[in-house]
Formats: structure tokens, sequence, C-alpha cells
């Protein structure tokens, strides 16, 4: 059981990349497949399957397909995890900027649901401010 779970998502993708794997697999949760719709959708990962555990259907995890470029460089070049379990962020629509003048993607927690940043202010709702991946 991990304390954070998003973080220990982050971390297991940027890691896997780091370390030129294919594939990694994480414990799934909605939330976690919200976030990788997002990540699938703009490009950061190849895709994703939830598949349930062998001996115990009960159990999910996510199998997430890492995305390289042609010269074997890893797509992800960094995430940074802002709102945590002991300090939350918030932003309102108008503290919404964007993250290294548009090059990162931020990735906000909202009524509507797991959104970027630009889907948020678009939709005109903040939200916790949960990471920034480039």
């Amino acid at each position: 059981m991990y304390s954070d779970p998003i973080s220990e998502m982050t971390t297991k993708i940027y890691n896997a990349q780091v370390a030129n794997k294919p594939d990694v697999t994480i414990s799934y949760s909605k939330m976690k497949e919200s976030i990788l719709n997002i990540l699938r959708e703009k490009g950061f990962i190849q895709d994703f399957s939830i598949e349930s555990h062998t001996t115990n259907s009960d159990i999910k995890q996510i199998h997430v397909v890492l995305k390289y470029t042609s010269d074997r460089k890893p797509v992800i070049n960094g995430i940074k995890r802002v709102s945590k379990p002991s300090r939350r962020v918030y932003h309102s629509v108008e503290d919404i900027k964007p993250i290294m003048n548009g090059f990162a993607i931020g990735v906000y927690s909202t009524n509507r649901g797991i959104l970027t940043d630009k889907q948020a202010k678009k939709e005109n709702i903040g939200g916790e401010y949960l990471f920034y991946i480039w």
C-alpha cells in the first residue's frame, strides 16, 4: 500500500523509461486510468491496458506500454509532482498558467474529472494541481 499512489505511478513510468524498459505494470485505480488516458492522448505513452490478476480476478493491474523516439530516447523528459498528501496545492482558474512556456502539460483533479491545464482553463474550472510532465 502506497501513501501516494499518483507519485508511485509517475515514478514507476519515469524510471522504466530511463531504464529503456518496453513496458511497466502498476496497480489499478480509476484516477490512474484517467491520468493514463491523458498521457496517451498527449503522446507521452504508447498505450495501456487493464488486466485482471491471474490468480484473483478482483485484483486489477494496468499494463503501460512506454513510448520512445526513433533513436530510443524516452519521450518523457521529466515529471514533477506538485500536490502531495502532506501539502495539497489548489489553483483557481485564474492561477492556471502555461508551464515551461507551454512545453509541459499540467494535470489537474477537478470536480469534472482529471483534466489538463488547457482543458481546465477552457472549461473555466480550477482544482487540485497534481503534477506536470514534459
